[in-house]
Parts: structure tokens; sequence; C-alpha cells
């Protein structure tokens, strides 16, 4: 809108203030005062132009449109003037139109026909602003000013009501209305509110006070900030957080007058990082106070070295130009926000106190909010982060992936997870579920479930035994801990796998050719029902095949059912391996990125665990397995056959520790052992040795004394090994150590 255009006949007493820019922001409207009447009259009777109002003593010849029934007193005589335009305006030659047409239809004077001129007063008192009383006189383009009126357009810049200083064209102007304070803190107060961080309830504070209500603004927050009802410790700190003002020069073009700074700029070098509150200080007395204080007060003006620093007290600007409001949370002081207004500025008034009290209150606990909003999101991170794996882990003969999505940022962590447990003979186990819900309640079942797997990977059961007991541990932990489940174990010497599922998605084999299968394994119940049987089905699995375990977030949402979804995952996983072509299966990570990309925007209504396996196997001619007997001769013939298998492979540079670690661990294990004691080598980027007995208990690493005679077997595997363990299995355990190919 155009600042230097007016209407013709305002209907309202809201003016703007003398000297205000009408589309200055930190401007506002100043009621115009309301002409007082005469007590005990009425308004004289208004003629049209050319008309000659009634005399003293003469009765008015009729009744017009804006006379007052009853009116029978003299008026004395009057002619009626343009009313006053916005300062600013200069006034137009044509009689005061600021566009330069005659108003009421070319009626002179700009009284549009039918409309009655408007007349001072009959008690003398002032008309819209007029200084002065008495008569007012009619002003026509070209014509003098009569005598005791009062020429608008040279007329110098009227006073300040409060203040009594004259105030320029253009000047910015403080809020002095209770309704502009109202309206401005409903806004900076809902700016302020939609922040769900920090950094966003502190920029909104900033954003919403400059230019409006302040020039500039510092904001101290405690460091570090408390979280809820947690008491701090240590002395009272408070950092700089963030600074906001207006710049040099402002934009001229959106309507904002150029405003004169200071040379050097007061607000440009006010504030320090750091502060550290003394007890009993006089900032520490500000801040218990709580309410906002002028920072001329004798208890600011003290407090204000110790928050600005010594060197920066010079910097602050003069009188009420600036304003301490101290943070308050729901439990304690989390802060100060200084509020300053430069030379060029109107002063602060008394009531802006209570604006700055209520940008100080809504800024706290919204900071509270926000800290408490952060410390929940930190414990979902710590939750994901502790219940799922971090790395999976390097199994021999497979190569693995994952990916992870939560339903929502708000909810990082849900009920699913996945899990690769390394099992005895290079096997491993390949592990995904999902627990119903997206709660808290469901993380924590997910992380019990997840632990009752690993403990029952960990003893070799066979997958529908683990499901089984998975299904009596839900059963345990409530009635309505309802849960799916796949468990896959992957043999890389038989290139085998055996698949035991509880209600969960069936997994897709990638093929090397491009194929993509989906495997037909039986549903089963979900985990908690209870009194269920679970049933396990082997399938092969060729090298360069790729298994994907995924749950029903990827495949089922609002938009699609579970086996629509099934069926598109399929053909993307086709379609992604005919990128590679048929001898290249494509890479893992790259697959699944590429498996995600299938969810549209807005298509993720559930977590997501994503699992995907390699299998490379290892060839047969990499493996070595025998049987010995558990005799004394064990030993010497498990030395001679590894020696063998270590000259048919070209490694005889490991031939002396291989035959060292060999002999001891089949001493221990043929001197329990009642069945045959296997031992197996297997070469891949590592050798490793396994050697299995039928006696259940576990060796363990001691220190043998001087005198003993033996004791020392394990000694030597843990020093010469690269690594070393040993696994129970149900009908017995396993032993096995690795060493580092030369």
């Amino acid at each position: 809108m155009d600042s230097t255009r007016v209407t013709e006949h305002p209907t309202s007493f809201d003016r703007p203030s003398t000297g205000a820019d009408p589309t200055d922001p930190r401007g506002a409207l100043l009621p115009a005062p309301v002409p007082p009447r005469a007590s005990g009259s009425a308004l004289p009777a208004q003629g049209r132009t050319g008309e000659t109002p009634p005399t003293a003593g003469e009765a008015s010849p009729g009744v017009f449109e804006h006379s007052q029934p009853g009116a029978e007193q003299a008026a004395e005589p009057d002619t009626h003037r343009p009313r006053p335009g916005a300062e600013g305006v200069p006034v137009q030659p044509d009689g005061g139109q600021p566009d330069g047409g005659q108003a009421g239809g070319g009626q002179p004077g700009g009284v549009p026909a039918g409309a009655a001129p408007r007349v001072a007063p009959s008690d003398g008192s002032a008309l819209d602003g007029m200084p002065g009383g008495g008569q007012a006189a009619e002003v026509r383009p070209g014509s003098e000013v009569p005598a005791g009126a009062t020429d608008r357009r040279d007329a110098p810049a009227e006073p300040d009501r409060r203040t009594g200083q004259p105030t320029a064209p253009g000047q910015p102007t403080p809020m002095r209305r209770d309704g502009d304070r109202l309206r401005f803190v409903g806004a900076a107060t809902r700016r302020i509110a939609r922040g769900m961080d920090l950094d966003e309830i502190v920029m909104g504070l900033c954003r919403a006070t400059v230019p409006t209500f302040a020039d500039a603004i510092l904001v101290y927050l405690r460091e570090p900030l408390p979280v809820g009802d947690e008491r701090p410790t240590g002395p009272l700190v408070l950092r700089l957080r963030r600074t906001d003002r207006i710049p040099a020069e402002r934009d001229t073009e959106g309507g904002f007058a150029p405003a004169a700074q200071p040379e050097p700029s007061e607000l440009e070098t006010v504030g320090a990082e750091l502060c550290e509150v003394r007890p009993g200080s006089a900032l520490a007395e500000v801040l218990r106070g709580v309410r906002p204080v002028f920072t001329d007060t004798p208890a600011a003006r003290a407090a204000l070295p110790e928050l600005l620093g010594e060197e920066r007290d010079f910097a602050l600007p003069d009188g009420r130009r600036a304003i301490l409001a101290p943070l308050r949370g729901r439990r304690r002081v989390i802060g100060a926000a200084l509020f300053l207004r430069g030379p060029e500025r109107i002063p602060f008034e008394a009531d802006d106190l209570l604006v700055a009290a209520q940008l100080a209150t809504h800024s706290a606990l919204g900071i509270d909010k926000a800290v408490l909003y952060g410390r929940e999101a930190y414990i979902a991170d710590e939750l994901q982060r502790t219940m799922l794996p971090e790395n999976l882990p390097r199994c021999t003969g497979v190569r693995l992936a994952s990916r992870y999505l939560p339903a929502a940022e708000t909810a990082r962590v849900g009920g699913d997870w996945y899990d690769a447990i390394p099992l005895p003979g290079s096997r491993v186990a390949l592990v995904v579920g999902d627990v119903m819900g997206h709660s808290m309640t469901s993380a924590a079942i997910m992380g019990q479930l997840r632990t009752t797997a690993q403990t029952l990977a960990g003893l070799d059961l066979p997958p529908q035994e683990v499901l089984h007991h998975l299904d009596e541990q839900a059963q345990r932990l409530g009635t309505d801990r309802m849960a799916t489940c796949l468990y896959a174990v992957y043999d890389p010497v038989s290139h085998r796998i055996t698949v035991a599922n509880a209600g969960h998605p069936p997994p897709v084999l990638l093929h090397l050719g491009g194929e993509a299968e989906v495997l037909r394994v039986p549903a089963g119940a979900p985990i908690g029902v209870g009194g269920v049987d679970f049933e396990a089905v082997e399938l092969d699995a060729p090298a360069g095949a790729t298994l994907l375990l995924y749950t029903d977030g990827l495949v089922e949402s609002r938009l699609r059912d579970v086996w629509t979804g099934i069926e598109q995952l399929r053909e993307r996983l086709a379609a992604t391996a005919q990128l590679t072509g048929p001898d290249h299966p494509p890479p893992l990570e790259a697959l699944c990125d590429e498996v995600l990309d299938m969810l549209g925007p807005g298509d993720r209504d559930d977590d997501i665990a994503l699992l995907a396996a390699r299998f490379d196997g290892i060839a047969p001619s990499d493996v070595s397995y025998w049987f010995l007997d558990p005799e004394e001769a064990a030993p010497g013939k498990a030395r001679r056959l590894a020696r063998r298998a270590l000259a048919r492979w070209g490694m005889e540079d490991l031939t002396d520790a291989v035959e060292l670690l060999v002999s001891e661990v089949v001493t221990n294990a043929v001197r329990y052992a009642s069945k045959p004691v296997t031992l197996r080598l297997l070469r891949t980027d590592v050798l490793r040795c396994e050697v299995g007995d039928d006696v259940p208990q576990l060796p363990r690493l001691r220190q043998a004394r001087a005198t003993d005679e033996g004791g020392r077997g394990l000694y030597l595997v843990n020093r010469l090994a690269r690594r070393w363990g040993a696994t129970r299995l149900s009908t017995g355990k396993v032993v096995w150590f690795e060493l580092n190919r030369g």
C-alpha cells in the first residue's frame, strides 16, 4: 500500500500518531482525541456550500442532514475546511485531495455531494488535532491563511506527548495502545511455541522481538541446561546462546525506511560469551527476582558489568533503552534476555516490562519443553543403539548388510529387530522379528526377545526349537505380548539353509542369474500365542545368491496389502539384478538402498528392519574333515593329517604352529571323550581349525604353576592363535582357533 495516500473522509478516530510512518512495523496507532461537546448544547446546524449559516437569534430555516433536533442556539459564522491529511502527505493544489480530483462530484472545498461541511465545535476546542482553539477558517488553493488559523503544511513537527521532544516524520514510534501490545505478544508467543528444539525456540524469540519490540536482543542460557527435576551442580554459568539486531542498512523496497545508525553502533559491541553468576552478586539478585527490570535501575546497572563483561558495559545505551528479563523455567532460572533499543528509538515504557515478562515466560517454558524433548530423543537413540546390533559380525562364507528405519522421527526405535549370530562350524544364524506396537514398551520387549534368541542360538538349538522357547518367553512377559519372527541357519560348507517361521513375511532369495524367488516356508503362528508347534524346512543356498529378510513395514502399508508389497519387492530385486548382469550379483549396500527406494513419500506406516545375506560358501576343496578315535595315538594322527592338508594348500609356513595347537586341543578332547573326536580344517581368508567332542563342559584358561605337569595347552593356544573360543552344542562342544594366512 502506498503510504502517501489517505482516504477522503476518515471515519475512525484511530489515526496515526504525529510523525509516525504507517508502514513502520515498530510504530503504532494513536487514538485521536474525541472533540468534547459543550455542556448542555448541541452541534450547530450546518448548511451546504454557498448557504449562509443562521446568525445569533435567528431561527434555522430548515433542518439539514447533520443538524441536531432542537438545535436552536446561535452558532458563530464558520466556513468548512478540508480535513487535515496525514503527516508527510503534501497538500494538493486542488483542494487537498491526494488523487488530484475534487471530492463530492465537483463540490468545492472537497465536500462530497449530500454531505455537510465539518465545522469547529461551538465551545472553541480544537477539532481533529487542530492546535489551538477558535474558529476554523477555510483554506483554499492559492489563498492566504486567515488570521488565527494554522497552516498544517508549514507547521513544525508535533511534540511527543510523553517526552515533549519533537518527533520527525517517519520516525519509528513504540506500541502505545494495549491492543497493539496484546496483538504483538500473541503473535510472538505463537512463533515461539512453534519451535520444537532449543535453537528454533531461541530463534523464534529473536525474530519475534527484532525489530518490532527492540533493535537488538541477547539471549543467555544456563550451561548446562538442567533437565526436568534434575538439580544442577556447580556454579551458575550463563553462555551467550544467540544475538540478533537490526542490520545497518534496511530494505527500503519492502516498505521499510532506512534507519539512521549511530557511529559507532552501540548495539554492535554488546555481549560477552560466558559469565559466571557469583552467589550474592547483583546479577544473582536480579535473576532471583524473576521480574524484568530497566537497566537504569541501580540493581540492574550493577548487574550488567557481570553479565556483559567489564570492558563492554560502556556500550550499553543510556536511559530506559534496555530491559533485563530473567528466563525462569518450571523449577529455576535457566537464563536471561536483554532487550535493547538504539538512540533513534523512543525509550521503553513501563508497560513494556509486561511485554518482556510475557516473552521471557513463554520462552523459558518452551526451552524447558525443548530440553525434555531432546532428552527423550536421546533415550530413544540410546535404546536403538543398544537393542540393535551396532556392527554386523564377519562370518565365514557369508557377507551381510542391514538397514533400520523408524516409523517416525519422534519415535526413533520400535519393536523391529534383526541379528546375525555366529554359530559353531562356521555357520551363522540370521534373525529378523517384529514386536507389535511402536511404544517404548514394545522396544523393551524386543530387547528381551532378542537377548533370548541370542542365548538360544549359543546353545546351537534347531530353528524350530528356538522359536518354541521364544514363544514361551513371550507368554511369561505377558498375555498380550505378540511378535513375529523368522529364524534361519546358514551352513557355508553344505550350502544349505534351514528356516523356521513364526507368522513373519517369507524371505526372498535372489539367485545369481537375476531370478528373485519368494521362499515357500510354513507361516506358523506369531510368538506369544502359545501351544503351537513350529516347523523348519531345509533349502538350497547356492553360492552367489542373496537372501533378503525384512519386516512387514517394507511391504505393507495403507496403500497396499502385504502380498502386493511382496510381489513389488520381488520385481524390484529382479530389476536391480539385471543392471549388473547374470554373472555378477549387485553390491549388498546398493541393493539395500534400492529396496528402500520402493517406499514412496508418506508410505512408511511402520518400522522397517532389513537384513541381506550374500552366500559365498566354502568350496569343498577348502575343507578337510576327519574322525579320530579317543585313544592315545589320536594327537599324533591329528598332526600328520594337518601337515598333509597344509602342504596341499601351499601353507607350509603355518605347519609348526598348527601341529602344536592341534596336538594340544586334540589331547584335551580325547582325555574325556567317549565317542570319536572330529577334526576339521577350513581355508578361507584365515585358517580355522575345529575340534569337537561329546563332553559339554567348556575348557577354561588358567595359569599353571611351576610344579604342574599340565594346564598349559590353552595358554599356548591363547598366545599363538589369532583368536580362539569354545561353543557348547546339544551333543557336546567345539573348541576352535584361527591363524592368519601368511
